[in-house]
């Protein structure tokens, strides 16, 4: 004969369902008094000490707009830049003449070089580009032209 382990899940306690419940009666392990010990209450609850608990966890960030992210740039894909002539220098007035990006926009929220695309001319980027942009510039030819202000 086999003899099968013996497998014993013990459910959950309810608490306040009775005294056949084993947790029913008096306090039912609530402890005593207050509003956890009472009706239906958030997992999170924290009571009184909100404000000193929770709030001061959180990073501080003053003034207007502090629950709105920052705008995130125009991002030109690399096949783009294709459309200009080889060897011209490629900043914000370029890529507004050319049509790539809206004069607009450009200037409200910046423009930013991404990969995506082969490139085929030698460039002279005057922009914020990615790591990976950079090096498919470099291997066409062209230099990043890097600001210092």
């Amino acid at each position: 004969m086999v003899d099968l382990v013996k497998i014993v899940k013990k459910r959950k306690k309810r608490v306040g369902r009775g005294f056949g419940s084993g947790k029913g009666g008096h306090t039912t392990g609530r402890g005593t008094k207050g509003q956890k010990a009472r009706g239906k209450m958030g997992i999170l609850f924290e009571g009184v000490k909100v404000k000193k608990s929770l709030i001061k966890r959180l990073p501080m960030r003053r003034g207007k707009g502090k629950f709105h992210a920052k705008p995130k740039p125009l991002i030109v894909k690399l096949g783009l830049l294709n459309l200009l002539k080889s060897g011209s220098l490629v900043d914000k007035e370029t890529l507004i003449k050319a049509g790539i990006v809206d004069a607009k926009d450009a200037k409200k929220y910046g423009v930013k070089i991404l990969g995506g695309g082969k490139l085929d001319k030698k460039l002279e980027v005057k922009l914020p580009i990615s790591h990976k942009a950079a090096k498919i510039v470099e291997k066409a030819g062209g230099r990043i032209v890097r600001d210092v202000n």
